[in-house]
């Protein structure tokens, strides 16, 4: 039975103007940022993809690119077969009802003003009218997340980091999505609240055939989550495969040093790791993680990898495996 496609990226690009000079930003000169650069990826229905990397990697943007709240600078963005890169208006809004986003900060992702029952009610009339018993399909959502009726009455400021993210979670399932994007759901909360999360998620997947995104920088959780992991890099695509694959026949440097930040028990293997040291930047020629790997070539400060297939979904972009020299 083949698999059903719904979004696929095509060197999606974004480039943001930084010049410090607002004439020249106006303008469209001057210094510039490449946020997002060549980003490719297909999603088929009914996976969890993990979308890992630092702080300042692309990961938010490409999520914002996916949902049209930034325009794309270059490439095509695909939903169903359907090229949306430009897409506006009522053109949108069958893909704004299928596609939903719960952003990373929840406090401000509600209105502080609402409370739970009308932030609920208005999604719910936004994709049902005003059909009767809203209220109790309202007091569904919340017990589908684990919430019970009696934080209706409440406004965000008197409920906790895990409530208001699971009231965002059930905001999101409101229009009946069937493919939600989650940034960073999980990154304020503890351990405990965490382990709720995550469970919620993995059985809203199986029981509503929901295609999910996971950005993290935690790839622990991405591990114990989802069935496809994207490695990203300060705006590309360093490696791709299955848990097994990334986690445990790791090909980049980069994810080497990410999974070195794993506690022991999760990563499964016992030998020593390197320590990533540095900040994310974009040398804008070559390798953007060459100034920071241990094992750089010359080659990796001079021509961007190209994309090499292993074994299974397994893929990585690094010269080193070109090379015959593989990290």
């Amino acid at each position: 039975m083949s698999e059903t496609l719904l979004l696929e990226l095509q060197e999606v690009s974004k480039i943001f103007n930084v010049d410090p000079n607002p004439l020249k930003r106006s303008l469209g000169i001057g210094q510039k940022l490449c946020a997002v650069d060549q980003f490719s990826l297909r999603v088929t229905k009914g996976n969890i993809i993990g979308l890992v990397g630092e702080s300042g990697c692309g990961k938010s943007t490409t999520a914002l690119l996916i949902v049209k709240l930034l325009n794309v600078s270059k490439g095509t963005i695909l939903y169903r077969g359907q090229n949306i890169t430009e897409a506006t208006g009522t053109k949108m809004r069958p893909f704004r009802e299928r596609v939903q986003m719960v952003l990373q900060d929840s406090s401000s992702a509600l209105n502080p003003r609402k409370t739970v029952k009308r932030t609920l009610l208005e999604a719910l009339r936004r994709r049902f009218g005003r059909t009767p018993d809203l209220e109790g399909k309202a007091i569904e959502l919340l017990a589908v997340t684990g919430l019970g009726p009696e934080i209706l009455p409440r406004y965000p400021h008197a409920l906790s980091g895990g409530q208001r993210q699971r009231v965002g979670i059930a905001r999101a399932l409101a229009m009946e999505p069937e493919f939600i994007i989650l940034d960073e759901p999980v990154s304020a909360l503890d351990v405990s609240l965490q382990a709720q999360v995550i469970k919620i998620l993995k059985g809203l997947s199986q029981e509503r055939d929901l295609t999910m995104m996971f950005i993290s920088h935690d790839l622990a959780l991405v591990n114990h989550l989802c069935n496809q992991i994207v490695v990203m890099y300060a705006g590309r695509v360093v490696e791709t495969g299955s848990p097994d694959e990334v986690m445990r026949q790791t090909a980049h440097p980069y994810t080497k040093a990410l999974i070195a930040a794993v506690p022991r028990g999760l990563r499964g293997r016992r030998e020593p790791l390197p320590v990533l040291v540095g900040n994310v930047e974009r040398s804008g020629e070559g390798c953007n993680f060459a100034p920071r790997c241990p094992k750089a070539l010359p080659i990796c400060r001079e021509i961007v990898p190209r994309e090499i297939s292993l074994t299974g979904q397994h893929k990585v972009a690094c010269h080193l495996l070109d090379e015959g020299k593989g990290p």
